[in-house]
């Protein structure tokens, strides 16, 4: 992604910030950023008991040291006590594992579909349907 991308889709994110339906969590290695996601919620009557996580990122140079399991259990912890939800969705590509990360923090893998995802020529990828009730 080229840098005007990426402050594009970073300035929506934050446009969309209100307490109660979108929240960014960060996570922090003393003053650097080393992971984030964020949590939405439809507020229509029929599904605004659960909400979907977005954009779970860690630094790469930081992986394996607990920055993504710390988000994801903040992330549990944040849309059932501070934005009252019963459930948490999420997609996730795969082939790189995030089935059984996921699945070590509690979540259900609930279906898939296929070839969603088109990282390159010849790189067609599912995206992973999971859940997780709070």
């Amino acid at each position: 992604m080229e840098e005007g991308e990426v402050a594009a889709s970073v300035d929506a994110i934050v446009g969309a910030l209100d307490p109660p339906t979108c929240r960014v969590l960060m996570a922090w290695g003393g003053a650097e950023l080393v992971g984030w996601l964020v949590i939405r919620r439809d507020t229509f009557a029929l599904v605004s008991h659960w909400g979907t996580v977005n954009h779970v990122q860690s630094r790469p140079e930081r992986r394996g040291e607990g920055v993504g399991t710390a988000l994801m259990v903040e992330a549990r912890r944040v849309a059932r006590d501070e934005m009252g939800l019963e459930q948490l969705h999420l997609a996730a590509r795969a082939g790189i594992g995030l089935e059984r990360f996921y699945g070590r923090l509690g979540w259900e893998e609930i279906g898939r579909w296929p070839g969603a995802l088109r990282l390159g020529p010849d790189d067609d990828r599912d995206e992973v349907l999971m859940f997780l009730q709070l």
